[in-house]
């Protein structure tokens, strides 16, 4: 969220399910958790000492925990009414996506939806040889040739009209139906990606945290 918000996007809507209470407790006792406060034990009055505020607006809602991702996506078509665009994200992946390029990708070619294709980070190391010898090792290469979805999206609101239900999942039928259409545009980001889909994942991105500044949030930067 802190992707969105440094770059002047501050109003969120957070579709949840597993656990979906522990994201809830998160935002409800934010300012409690952050903020130095007083309180008047008789009365419960509550009154903050220090001013460690976000100036986020967050809509938490609940969406049911088997419900697919396109089924969690149409489940906030309510609370995105009169939106001319928006943008739409999993809750897994960190990137220095430079928002405003997305959603001029998404202006300039006048589509439904605009996905962002990234450079996925390579697992291992790369061996090129000759007659038994190894002429060149490079450790983790970049693959330059193959991108994947980096799951940073801008929609619009007809992108409703591809979804159908709880078990719709947003990645097969309804991305299908908007390339069919021509409605699917893509923007190309170089820069850092990564998600959290396993432990070894989670390793790199706590490595990553330590680094400064932090490469998802060091946004016009490329690999």
């Amino acid at each position: 969220m802190n992707i969105f918000s440094q770059q002047g996007i501050k109003d969120f809507v957070i579709l949840t399910g597993y656990k979906g209470e522990l994201i809830a407790d998160f935002f409800s006792r934010y300012n409690q958790r952050y903020n130095n406060f007083e309180i008047d034990m008789k009365s419960g009055q509550l009154s903050y000492l220090s001013d460690n505020y976000l100036g986020w607006k967050v809509q938490v809602i609940e969406t049911g925990v088997s419900t697919m991702t396109g089924g969690r996506l149409l489940r906030a078509q309510e609370y995105l009414s009169g939106e001319e665009s928006f943008f739409f994200t999993y809750g897994d992946g960190l990137a220095n996506i430079d928002l405003a390029s997305v959603l001029s990708v998404n202006r300039q070619t006048n589509t439904v939806a605009t996905v962002t294709a990234v450079l996925p980070p390579s697992r291992f190391g790369k061996i090129n040889y000759e007659n038994h010898m190894v002429k060149e090792f490079s450790e983790k290469p970049i693959d330059y040739g193959e991108r994947i979805n980096g799951g940073f999206f801008v929609l619009r609101p007809t992108i409703f009209d591809y979804l159908q239900g709880d078990t719709c999942v947003f990645e097969e039928n309804p991305l299908r139906d908007l390339v069919k259409d021509s409605q699917l545009s893509v923007h190309l980001h170089n820069g850092y990606w990564n998600c959290l889909d396993t432990l070894r994942d989670l390793e790199q991105i706590q490595k990553d945290s330590l680094k400064i500044p932090t490469p998802w949030l060091n946004f016009g930067t490329s690999i």
